[in-house]
């Protein structure tokens, strides 16, 4: 199973490493990335047992996170796909991108990526995402990337007291590629 995903747009996802606590770190600083961790990620040691969680759900098969970085190995955001349930050949995909590499379809092409590796490498059928029905950028990534609209869960995340609406997008192995751009 490959580790390493090169894309014709020049962007890698690769396996988050140890070396990666600094950037995790500073991702993290981000207000927008910091209400996706359940716990907080604001000192390296908590970006390296953020970094080790990666790993041992790597190991274990039960989820797998790429950082996505550019030519340079500059971290630009992160892809994943877990929990993955094996016995339905189903995926959760979550994403993030930092502050400059926002707006830039960075996200999209990263999830495109994603989804054709946990298709082929993963042999899942199925993926999932969700995003709050605030967040329209993120609802452009998920189409972009390729995933359906497929419902609407009323008030199910909280953030600061504040119940949010939450749409649910997915792709099927059988969905036609996305067009690229």
């Amino acid at each position: 199973m490959r580790d390493r995903v090169e894309t014709p747009s020049g962007l890698v996802l690769r396996r988050w490493t140890g070396g990666d606590a600094a950037s995790v770190l500073a991702a993290f600083a981000d207000p927008l990335i910091r209400r996706q961790s359940v716990t907080p990620v604001d000192t390296p040691p908590a970006a390296e047992r953020w970094l080790a969680q990666r790993a041992e759900r790597w190991a274990d098969g039960s989820a797998f996170a790429f950082a996505v970085v550019d030519g340079a190995d500059t971290v630009l955001g992160q892809v994943s796909v877990g929990p993955v349930d094996p016995h339905h050949a189903n995926g959760w995909v979550s994403y993030w991108t930092t502050p400059a590499a926002r707006g830039r379809g960075t996200a999209s092409r990263a999830c495109r990526a994603l989804a054709h590796w946990a298709f082929t490498e993963r042999g899942l059928f199925r993926l999932e995402l969700g995003h709050r029905v605030d967040n329209p950028a993120s609802c452009r990534v998920a189409r972009a990337a390729g995933f359906a609209v497929e419902g609407l869960e009323r008030q199910k995340l909280c953030y600061d007291g504040v119940r949010h609406d939450v749409e649910t997008h997915a792709r099927l192995v059988t969905d036609p590629e996305p067009a690229p751009g």
